[in-house]
């Protein structure tokens, strides 16, 4: 069946698809945490729970051109981790999903970016000196061996599992993590890329479980991922040219923005 008429798209409506796509890429190799804008398109223009599975696929598409860009990057213990409370987080958003409609789902994932937003911000003012003092460098992150570190990536790995589960809306909270514990650029962009490449495929499973992946939605994806390329060599090109003050605080105001559209859509 045609892409075009499979979900009854108009020209303009599959233009804001293509766009979301585009941006996908783009936020996957530079701003982590602006695909909250292309999810809000998904959510828009199609049915918002049909929008999360539609989705996916493209986020993995994004992903792995991020791996590809910032493989030797990647700060795996810092991964290991996280991934077993990410599990736990996606077991409950997968539990959430089944009774939550629409509505709760939007209120509850802006709650949870806002605040962590306003944590992220409140911690990087009381410890930038020091963790970008120690992190500088390697772009590893600041007393993350802690057991204070370890609760806040046990607490961050939940909300971050739960989130990317119910609305494709992880990479925010995941932004705020790497930012509290300190990671620079290359650190943050390679140890993100292979952390949701890794959650995003395990998702599968469940989003064709809830009836959310099909092969229709697979047909529409194949079309859309063509534009993921562009913006991720466009995120490529700017990454450079950012410098680290400016990546922070873009990521920060992707959040702000993305928690703000999905309690006011």
């Amino acid at each position: 069946m045609d892409t075009m008429t499979l979900w009854h798209l108009t020209g303009w409506q599959f233009a804001a698809l293509a766009f979301a796509a585009l941006l996908v890429g783009f936020s996957k190799t530079a701003v982590s945490g602006a695909n909250t804008v292309s999810l809000a398109i998904f959510a828009a223009v199609l049915p918002a729970r049909a929008s999360t599975g539609i989705l996916l696929p493209v986020l993995i598409a994004g992903d792995v051109l991020a791996v590809l860009t910032y493989r030797r990057h990647a700060h795996w213990p810092t991964l290991w981790r996280l991934f077993p409370a990410v599990a736990v987080g996606v077991v409950v958003g997968t539990l959430f999903l089944v009774w939550a409609d629409d509505a709760i789902v939007r209120t509850s994932i802006g709650v949870i970016l806002l605040f962590m937003a306003g944590v992220t911000v409140w911690r990087r003012r009381r410890d930038t000196a020091n963790a970008a003092a120690d992190s500088e460098a390697a772009g590893r992150p600041a007393g993350s061996a802690s057991r204070a570190g370890r609760v806040k990536a046990r607490s961050y790995g939940v909300l971050g599992g739960f989130t990317t589960m119910v609305a494709n809306a992880g990479g925010p909270v995941m932004s705020m993590y790497l930012l509290s514990a300190g990671f620079r650029k290359l650190g943050f962009l390679g140890t993100s890329a292979f952390f949701f490449l890794i959650v995003n495929v395990s998702k599968l499973p469940f989003s064709a479980g809830l009836g959310l992946i099909d092969g229709r939605s697979l047909l529409l994806d194949a079309v859309l991922v063509v534009f993921v390329v562009p913006g991720a060599l466009l995120g490529k090109w700017a990454v450079p040219r950012i410098n680290q003050r400016l990546f922070e605080r873009l990521v920060i105001a992707a959040t702000i923005v993305g928690g703000l559209q999905l309690l006011l859509a």
